[in-house]
C-alpha cells in the first residue's frame, strides 16, 4: 500500500521499535482530544499505517473498524475499546495478552 507516510519512521512505528496500540495512541493528546469522536479521529488518521508486527501494516480504519464505541470519555476509555477490537479480531501481537486482560 502507498502509505502517507513511512510505517516506520517517526510518524509510524519509530522504526518498528512501537507497535499497534502504542502508534495510535501517539496521536491523541490525553488532555486535549477527549472526549474524542470515533468517526472524526478516524477520518483524520484512518489511513495512517499502524505496524501492528514486524511483518504486517494495516490501516488505522482497518483497526477502527471493530472499535464498538462512537466516542472516547478519556485515554483509558479509548485504550480499552481499542484493545477489546484488536484482541478479539486478531489484530493483537503480544503472546500472553489473554493473561492480562478481562472478557468484558
Amino acid at each position: 500500500m502507498d502509505w502517507p507516510h513511512d510505517p516506520d519512521g517517526e510518524q509510524g512505528s519509530e522504526g518498528r521499535r512501537v507497535y499497534g496500540h502504542a502508534v495510535i495512541a501517539k496521536k491523541v493528546d490525553d488532555e486535549e482530544d477527549f472526549p474524542l469522536v470515533v468517526d472524526e479521529f478516524v477520518e483524520e488518521f484512518g489511513d495512517d499505517p499502524i505496524r501492528i508486527d514486524y511483518e504486517t501494516v494495516v490501516p488505522l480504519r482497518e483497526i477502527f473498524e471493530h472499535v464498538e464505541a462512537s466516542e472516547f470519555e478519556d485515554i483509558v476509555s479509548m485504550h480499552q475499546g481499542v484493545g477489546k477490537a484488536m484482541r478479539d479480531n486478531d489484530l493483537w501481537f503480544y503472546e500472553g495478552a489473554d493473561q492480562f486482560t478481562r472478557t468484558r
